[in-house]
C-alpha cells in the first residue's frame, strides 16, 4: 500500500519542492508544469476534500485557499513536518495511505498528485472500489499522476531514461507501480465511474473520475 516506499519519502522530504520546482535535472520533464497540474486539480476539487500524498503540503494549500474543506492524508513522518509549517495551522496531516484513512467520514472529492503509483494494480482496484464508499453521490476522484499509454510506451520511457544518463529516474520507473491508462480505465469503469485523462507532459496526465 505504498508504505514500503516510507524510507524513500522521508529522505526526499527536504529536497521535495527543490526537484518540483525543476532543479534537478533528472526529472525536469516529469514535473514539468507542476504548479500548473497542481492548480487544475484544485481547481476542479469542491466541497469536502480528502487529499492522500499531501507531501509537502504544496496542493493542501492550494485546496485551502480555494475555501475547500481538507482532510489530508500522509505516511511520512518527515514530509507532514514540512507541510505543516507551510500550512502555519490551518490543517494538521493524518498519518495513512490510500488504504487507511478517516472511512466514518464522506468526502465530495478525493485527489492526489504524483502518487498513486506506489500502489499495485491490485491495490489501485481495491482503492478504487472503497472510494465508492466515502465519495458522496456526484462526488469525483481527481488525479494527477505519471501514468503509460500502453506497455511499450512505459518501456521506452525507462529505455529513454537510461540513454540520457538518468539512473535514478530509471530506477524509479522500473521499481515502482506504474501502469497504463487502458488498466485504470478498466478499473475505475467496473467500479461505476465515469474517468476521463488528459496529458500534461510526457509523464504526468490527470485523471478524473466521476461517481455514476
Amino acid at each position: 500500500m505504498g508504505r514500503e516506499f516510507l524510507n524513500v519519502f522521508d529522505e526526499w522530504a527536504s529536497s521535495y519542492d527543490s526537484t518540483v520546482g525543476g532543479n534537478t535535472i533528472e526529472y525536469q520533464e516529469v514535473f514539468r508544469r507542476y504548479q500548473s497540474i497542481l492548480d487544475t486539480v484544485a481547481e476542479r476539487s469542491f466541497g469536502h476534500v480528502l487529499e492522500f500524498g499531501a507531501g509537502t503540503g504544496n496542493l493542501t494549500d492550494l485546496l485551502l485557499r480555494n475555501g475547500n474543506k481538507v482532510t489530508g492524508i500522509e505516511p511520512s513522518p518527515a514530509m507532514r513536518k514540512i507541510a505543516e509549517g507551510k500550512l502555519k495551522g490551518k490543517l494538521n496531516l493524518l498519518d495513512g495511505d490510500f488504504l487507511n484513512y478517516p472511512d466514518s467520514l464522506s468526502f465530495d472529492t478525493i485527489v492526489s498528485t504524483y502518487a498513486f503509483h506506489y500502489l499495485t494494480d491490485s491495490e489501485k482496484n481495491k482503492a478504487i472500489a472503497q472510494y465508492k464508499i466515502i465519495l458522496k453521490a456526484g462526488g469525483r476522484i481527481v488525479f494527477a499522476d505519471t501514468m503509460f499509454q500502453t506497455k511499450d510506451d512505459y518501456n521506452q520511457a525507462i529505455k529513454d531514461a537510461k540513454l540520457a544518463g538518468f539512473p535514478n529516474l530509471a530506477k524509479d520507473l522500473e521499481t515502482e507501480y506504474y501502469t497504463t491508462i487502458p488498466v485504470l480505465r478498466e478499473l475505475f469503469e467496473k467500479n461505476d465511474y465515469k474517468v476521463t485523462f488528459s496529458q500534461r507532459n510526457r509523464y504526468v496526465w490527470i485523471l478524473e473520475a466521476v461517481s455514476l
